[in-house]
């Protein structure tokens, strides 16, 4: 008995070594190299940072261990339910001209049609937002279109590599079935490109041309980047301005305030039509405050952005953080109220309902 016990604390002992072993060379499996280019104010030869000075990003506080381990194993919070009903929409193939239709797939998910194309933001159709698909936030609301209701997509905007914005398996799914125009920020094009999926990679104020009138252009705006923890801010992080005839479409993928320079910037590229805006993920703000814009500061946004119309995601989905599954939805509709703005200016759907956004026109 004496000797099982003591090659048993011998075993326990060497399973102790090899994974302090392992935590320690963690650098040297979990990292990842996915741009290599020269020097500049936001890129210091190895590792992205926001120019403002943040080397990342992120509040006054970090995730304790307590709240990353309710989020690597999807666990509700209050205010949160397994599941919300969702009544799944079928949209049309194409809308042809300066008409513009909005579908919320859902969290970071939008499509948007016109000019006779189909533009989809950071598409995740899997249950699970996590390394694997097995580990971290489930879906609460499903998709707001099914997989095979979605119409043939032209153009793929990814925003950066997080888990509920690059899910490889639904971008898989759309290249092989649709071979749409991907485009996103540098080093991400290299995540992708080991699942066989071809993507352009622009740095921030790159232009990717679609035809005439008509193209992408990468924005700076205020986050950090990473999927296995060690690759820390090595593939950049972005928003988009699609240029239109009828006004710019803006979408600003995932983003906390930083110096709330970054609408200011895009509001140059010309009139916006339409700014697609987060609103949710914001609590609390000593946590998530370098991360994610509140429904105050998405406000805030659309104005310095002067567009038209705005659309609020990246809330009800996946519980990301500590608000309520609708709270940012009603939250957007009092801040609305005591700054008398329309509420048919920032709007919001359910999954699967469609919103024809009107032609622009000129605000006061």
């Amino acid at each position: 008995m004496r000797h099982a016990l003591r090659w048993m604390g011998w075993a326990l002992l060497a399973l102790f070594l090899i994974g302090c072993a392992l935590w320690l060379a963690r650098p040297l499996y979990l990292d990842r190299v996915y741009y290599r280019g020269p020097p500049s104010d936001h890129f210091d030869g190895a590792r992205f940072r926001n120019p403002e000075g943040e080397f990342g990003s992120g509040g006054a506080k970090k995730m304790g261990l307590a709240r990353l381990w309710r989020a690597a194993t999807g666990q509700r919070l209050g205010g949160w339910p397994e599941s919300v009903p969702v009544r799944p929409g079928r949209p049309p193939p194409r809308i042809d001209g300066q008409a513009m239709r909005v579908t919320w797939i859902g969290h970071a998910t939008v499509l948007v049609q016109t000019q006779g194309l189909n533009i989809l933001t950071d598409p995740i159709w899997s249950e699970v937002a996590g390394p694997f698909n097995r580990f971290g936030p489930r879906r609460a609301r499903a998709p707001g279109v099914r997989f095979e209701d979605l119409p043939k997509i032209d153009i793929v905007l990814v925003s950066h590599n997080h888990y509920d914005h690059m899910d490889l398996p639904t971008l898989d799914r759309l290249w092989r079935r649709d071979r749409p125009l991907v485009v996103t920020s540098l080093g991400n094009d290299s995540v992708l490109r080991e699942r066989g999926i071809a993507a352009v990679a622009r740095d921030w104020n790159g232009i990717v041309p679609v035809r005439p009138g008509i193209s992408v252009i990468i924005d700076r705006v205020h986050h950090w980047s990473s999927r296995w923890g060690s690759d820390r801010n090595r593939a950049l992080w972005s928003g988009f301005t699609v240029t239109l005839p009828g006004g710019n479409i803006f979408f600003a993928g995932d983003t906390g305030w930083g110096d709330g320079s970054w609408p200011v910037a895009a509001s140059r590229r010309g009139p916006v039509r339409l700014a697609l805006l987060p609103i949710g993920a914001y609590h609390p703000r000593e946590v998530f405050s370098g991360n994610h814009i509140d429904p105050a500061q998405a406000v805030k946004g659309y104005q310095l952005l002067h567009a038209a119309y705005a659309f609020g995601y990246h809330w009800g989905t996946f519980q990301l953080t500590e608000e309520g599954v609708d709270q940012p939805r009603d939250e957007l509709g009092h801040i609305l109220l005591e700054r008398r703005i329309a509420p048919n200016r920032f709007v919001t759907r359910e999954p699967g309902e469609a919103w024809m956004v009107p032609a622009i026109t000129k605000i006061k």
